[in-house]
């Protein structure tokens, strides 16, 4: 990876919600951030969610989202653990929006006859939301690099990291993580 996404710290991340906060379809956006930064998904894997892949018959949300090779990068299936936190995001989000197909895409798009968003619209929403905010160097990819980042410095070793993060090589899950001075600090006082 050339130039990589900026990784959040919890005010820049504060910051964000509290913008989404004050705009239209803050429910869904909310959903839609914090589904990168609490699982580390990918946005083309974001957008490709259905309803159904995370919520349960009976409208809970699932606590493990299988993902189909189709709904991938690299068209490998895989599962996704969804933490409580992301859990209860999203279950906010699912009681006000309650389709009547439940194969339909999670996250809806404001489009008249739209099927929710695709890779392309999800990562230029997430573009222009960073940028309104003022992140510089924020990306759609800066909840993926903040959640593997965040893990590997509460102690989260790297072939967990991989599996979590869909990589298929551990090289490639070293390379999101952005070493900083608190987490060379904390390993010093480790010795």
């Amino acid at each position: 990876m050339s130039k990589q996404a900026k990784t959040l710290n919890t005010a820049e991340l504060r910051r964000v919600l509290d913008y989404v906060a004050t705009r239209k379809h803050s429910l869904r956006n909310r959903a839609m951030l914090l589904t990168t930064h609490y699982a580390g998904l990918r946005v083309g894997e974001v957008a490709a969610l259905r309803y159904s892949d995370v919520v349960e018959a009976n409208g809970d949300i699932r606590t493990e989202v299988h993902l189909a090779a189709h709904q991938t990068k690299n068209k490998h299936a895989r599962t996704v653990f969804l933490n409580e936190k992301l859990r209860k995001e999203l279950q906010q989000y699912v009681n006000v929006v309650k389709p009547i197909n439940t194969n339909v895409k999670l996250f809806y798009s404001q489009k008249q006859a739209s099927d929710g968003f695709t890779a392309n619209t999800l990562t230029q929403f997430f573009h222009y939301l960073y940028k309104r905010v003022g992140l510089d160097g924020a990306s759609s990819h800066s909840g993926r690099r903040t959640f593997i980042t965040n893990l590997a410095a509460r102690g989260v070793g790297v072939r967990v990291l991989m599996s979590l993060a869909g990589h298929r090589n551990i090289s490639t899950t070293q390379a999101y993580i952005d070493v900083n001075d608190d987490m060379k600090r904390k390993a010093v006082e480790l010795i």
